[in-house]
């Protein structure tokens, strides 16, 4: 079994099921990275830690990355 506490979590816009919502515009990706739309974005477990309370403390929106294929994809 691989333990996932060591591995980065990737985020990978053209894989999200939020792709082009209101939920996207409003995802913590899009807030702190600021990144170009199609970009993926890479994150170590420790940083997603911190994002996650950032959000859970209501200091920045939440991840709204949801899993799946790209739209139309």
């Amino acid at each position: 079994m691989v333990d996932m506490r060591d591995e980065p979590l990737l985020i990978d816009c053209g894989t999200c099921t939020e792709r082009h919502t209101d939920t996207c515009e409003d995802c913590v990706v899009t807030f702190i990275c600021g990144r170009t739309p199609g970009d993926a974005v890479v994150v170590h477990l420790a940083d997603f830690r911190a994002m996650r309370m950032l959000g859970d403390a209501g200091l920045v929106p939440p991840l709204r990355h949801s899993e799946g294929s790209a739209p139309g994809g």
